[in-house]
């Protein structure tokens, strides 16, 4: 095992779960970063393996909502998701940077919102569900309660 993996591997083990959430966002944007890197190399095999990484990411966060505690925040969340992915799709297809730029832009947006979360909340038992339903994620992720990252 490497620095890299073992230092993330105890950060893991000591994270909230919406500390994992976080670094979750922060993996996706990691992976479409090395795809835009990727595609101004002309690297096709990298950017699709990026991109394909970046989507199961974001397919992980999908899944563990819980849309009946989380309400009106997790549908958000699961259109933002699934948005994001359809978006991606079309990056791959029309060869954009500029529409992987806008969807780091607004993970990076929402890691920011799920940060506050959990410093808010930053009990080491706490639910995702539970982070997913305060109040305070869709006042400040104008990504989510503002739809700004559609199209």
């Amino acid at each position: 095992m490497n620095a890299k993996s073992a230092y993330r591997e105890s950060a893991m083990r000591g994270a909230t779960s919406v500390g994992l959430v976080v670094m979750l966002y922060e993996q996706a944007v990691q992976d479409l970063q090395r795809a835009l890197e990727a595609m101004k190399e002309n690297n096709v095999e990298r950017r699709v393996r990026e991109i394909d990484h970046a989507m199961r990411v974001l397919g992980q966060l999908q899944g563990t909502l819980d849309k009946e505690q989380g309400g009106e925040i997790a549908r958000n969340l699961e259109k933002f998701y699934e948005l994001a992915r359809a978006s991606m799709i079309t990056a791959q297809v029309q060869l954009s940077p500029e529409i992987l730029r806008r969807r780091i832009a607004d993970l990076l947006e929402l890691r920011e919102a799920w940060i506050e979360v959990d410093r808010r909340t930053s009990q080491p038992a706490e639910s995702v569900e539970t982070a997913v339903n305060t109040e305070h994620l869709a006042n400040t992720s104008p990504a989510v309660s503002r739809g700004s990252w559609q199209g």
